[in-house]
């Protein structure tokens, strides 16, 4: 998903997809039909100056799955002025400078991923490709790429707002644990030279900080806006907050890490969450105000339904395109938001447990829209999000309460007042395959099994229709473990449960006559897992007579329920 997990691809694994072949120049798209890169886009348009300046880690690729793309669009969308510097060399502060000084802010992105994760496996080997880069070339970001571009922009431009979003910051927007250094960092925010933090899905804060700025208000007094995180000196005006440990407490004692991150995910919610307050020396406070609030479908399509080009930049034809964008070019983005909270996702902290969801409507067309690619051949590759087959909240209450602060909605067990239900996705489903020139619709996006076995539909529907008509051959799902000890501090089903769905699989496999396997996802080194448990696995494996496709090594990134038992050891 746009702004999603920060993890490469699926799974933990570096990736480079075939390139794409149809570039924009065979699309009929020229320079002016993407955002000004150059001071010449700038005076083909008329423009003497930019509202905002987007600094990217990614390469510019204007596609809805691009975070990125999806602001720098919805700010035009409401008549901003709006250019895209992508990549700029960190060592050259002329680089930063190439649109020169915007009207209100410098907006500022590390990319669709983590740069560290990007950059370095779990065995912290650089990685040899960078699929979000031309040609798949390695090396065109730095490492911690929003603090080194938020200092780079502050020591040429001293006055000017600078604005961090993404998945990197998003995750780092407090005290964290960083994996790479083994240590606890500060917040981003003081470390980047930046005035302020979008965190999660910035739809909502973006517009509301934009007309904020427009309208004169000076960047320290916006200190308001959901979604957003500030730094004060004093906290006169902070007068409903929670106040967490501060940063020698937390240095001191990752017992208390563990406490303030267990804080700090039970305010995680939109409507029930308070506003936090950590404490740094020398008189200084990160203030993170509530989550924005979840969007509303026309909303969720407004985002989507905007006129993107859907290819990269005419820059990077020569180097063959962008190669992450052949993972998404042939797939839909149907929904956002995840309830199923896993302990080592990061979906919680940064998009949340309220699913939302696009409408038909919003999605048939995108559809017709890939239908009219060169490049389509019949498959649309996946319909789905961060997990497939969830169309709607967890229960009615999540809309005007929020999600339960001291339950999960499917783990140990599926909550009694969860309401499951297929029939929407099914009924998506047919309407997409049902469409001209579609040949095949598949889910590759990784369902919740846990909630295809609660589904009351006697006739099964869902798993008849995913079967016969939505798999390609292998039906991928995460059981992530076998052994129930890991299982349950990982916040996932049991191994009963799992076993339960192979055998409903096969035999609905069997039924149709279909030839169908299922491919695990596997974890390896989870927090929980010791020696017996690994030998649990193993022996599973060797039993399952085919090796998998992948297994994935615990990979602590920032701000997971699972990174903080790495490092404190504790379960918060």
């Amino acid at each position: 998903a746009a702004q999603g997990a920060s993890r490469p691809g699926k799974r933990g694994a570096a990736h480079t997809p075939d390139i794409d072949p149809t570039g924009p120049t065979a699309l009929g798209l020229t320079r002016a039909d993407f955002l000004p890169t150059t001071r010449a886009d700038m005076k083909a348009r008329g423009w003497d100056q930019c509202d905002f300046v987007y600094i990217c880690g990614d390469a510019y690729v204007d596609h809805p799955s691009f975070g990125a793309a999806i602001i720098c669009r919805l700010l035009e969308a409401h008549g901003y002025k709006v250019g895209f510097i992508a990549q700029p060399d960190w060592r050259d502060p002329a680089s930063i400078a190439a649109l020169g000084e915007p009207r209100l802010a410098f907006l500022v992105s590390a990319g669709n991923m983590d740069s560290m994760v990007n950059h370095y496996s779990v065995s912290k080997h650089r990685r040899r490709t960078d699929a979000y880069t031309p040609g798949g070339r390695m090396g065109a970001r730095p490492d911690h790429a929003t603090i080194v571009y938020g200092n780079l922009i502050r020591r040429t431009f001293k006055n000017t707002p600078i604005i961090l979003g993404g998945i990197e910051v998003s995750l780092r927007r407090l005290a964290h644990y960083d994996y790479w250094q083994d240590r606890l960092k500060r917040s981003v925010l003081l470390d980047s030279g930046a005035d302020l933090i979008i965190y999660g899905m910035g739809e909502r804060p973006i517009i509301e900080l934009a007309e904020a700025l427009d309208a004169g208000l000076p960047i320290e007094q916006i200190t308001y806006i959901d979604g957003t995180v500030y730094r004060t000196r004093s906290l006169d005006e902070v007068y409903d907050a929670v106040v967490l440990p501060s940063w020698d407490e937390l240095e001191a004692d990752p017992l208390t890490y563990a406490r303030s991150f267990n804080t700090q995910y039970e305010n995680m919610d939109p409507f029930s969450g308070n506003r936090l307050v950590e404490p740094y020396p020398h008189n200084v406070f990160v203030v993170q105000n509530p989550p924005a609030k979840p969007l509303a479908t026309e909303a969720f399509d407004e985002a989507y339904d905007l006129p993107y080009t859907r290819t990269y930049h005419p820059d990077y034809e020569a180097a063959g395109g962008v190669p992450a964008l052949a993972e998404v070019k042939m797939s839909l983005i149907s929904n956002r938001g995840c309830f199923g909270e896993c302990s080592f996702c990061a979906l919680t902290f940064h998009q949340g447990r309220i699913v939302q969801a696009r409408s038909h409507r919003s999605l048939l067309a995108e559809a017709r829209r890939i239908t009219q690619d060169p490049d389509f051949k019949g498959y649309i590759n996946d319909v789905g999000g961060p997990t497939a087959n969830f169309r709607q909240p967890a229960c009615a209450k999540q809309l005007t309460r929020g999600a339960c602060v001291h339950k999960r909605c499917l783990w140990p067990k599926v909550c009694r007042s969860m309401k499951v239900d297929h029939s929407d996705y099914v009924q998506l489903l047919r309407e997409l395959r049902a469409l001209p020139s579609v040949r095949k619709v598949f889910v590759r996006s990784g369902i919740r099994f846990d909630y295809v076995l609660a589904d009351p539909d006697p006739n099964q529907t869902f798993l008849r229709e995913l079967c016969e008509h939505h798999v390609s051959g292998q039906l991928k799902v995460a059981p992530e473990h076998v052994s129930d000890a890991v299982l349950s501090v990982m916040g996932k089903p049991s191994r009963a449960i799992y076993d339960r769905f192979v055998g409903e699989y096969r035999a609905m496999n069997r039924e149709l006559g279909r030839d169908q396997y299922l491919v695990p996802y596997l974890m390896s080194s989870h927090p929980g897992s010791t020696l017996r448990e690994a030998v649990e696995l193993a022996e599973y494996v060797r039993d399952m007579g085919y090796m998998p496709e992948q297994v994935q090594d615990f990979y602590p990134t920032p701000s997971t329920m699972s990174t903080c038992m790495y490092y404190t050891g504790v379960d918060p």
